[in-house]
C-alpha cells in the first residue's frame, strides 16, 4: 500500500458503463484482478481496468459466457499460440457455428407461427385438432388421444 494511484470504482464502473456491483462481481470471478488499496483502504483500479470491462461486456454480448469469458481472458494473458485451437478465433467460429444453428432453429418456429397465423388458429386446442394445422406437434397430439 504505497501512494498508487488508480481510479475508484464509481470512476471505473462509469467509464466501463456497467454498475459498480457488477465491478464487484467480476472482481470476485476472478475476471479482473483484485485492485491495490489506498492507504485509507480504498480499493483503486489500474486505468486498464476499463478496457478488460468493455472486452467483458462485448464478448458477452457475442453470446459467450462469463466462463467462456474467463477463459479467454486467461488464454489472453498467457499468449498461448494462435495456432493452439484455444484461441479466441476457434471459440468464435464455433460460437458463430452455434449462434447460425440457432438462428435456423428461430426461422423455422417463425415460418411455424406464420403458418398458424395464415390458418386463422385462434385456440391452440382447437388448431391442432384440425387435419392440416401447421403446429408441428399435430401429429403428437392425435397420436396422444388414441
Amino acid at each position: 500500500m504505497t501512494g498508487y494511484q488508480g481510479l475508484r470504482p464509481a470512476e471505473v464502473a462509469n467509464a466501463a458503463g456497467i454498475n459498480p456491483q457488477t465491478l464487484r462481481y467480476y472482481e470476485r470471478r476472478g475476471l479482473i484482478e483484485e485492485p491495490d488499496r489506498s492507504l485509507g483502504g480504498h480499493r483503486l483500479y489500474p486505468d486498464d481496468v476499463i478496457t478488460i470491462l468493455r472486452v467483458i461486456k462485448t464478448t458477452q454480448r457475442l453470446g459467450f459466457s462469463l466462463d467462456e469469458i474467463a477463459d479467454l481472458l486467461n488464454l489472453a494473458g498467457h499468449r498461448h499460440p494462435a495456432g493452439d485451437g484455444a484461441g479466441f478465433r476457434h471459440r468464435a467460429e464455433a460460437k458463430l457455428s452455434d449462434v447460425e444453428a440457432r438462428i435456423a432453429e428461430l426461422q423455422v418456429i417463425a415460418e411455424t407461427l406464420r403458418n398458424a397465423l395464415a390458418a386463422g388458429c385462434d385456440d391452440l386446442l382447437e388448431c391442432v385438432a384440425i387435419p392440416g394445422c401447421p403446429i408441428p406437434f399435430s401429429a403428437t397430439a392425435g397420436a396422444a388421444r388414441r
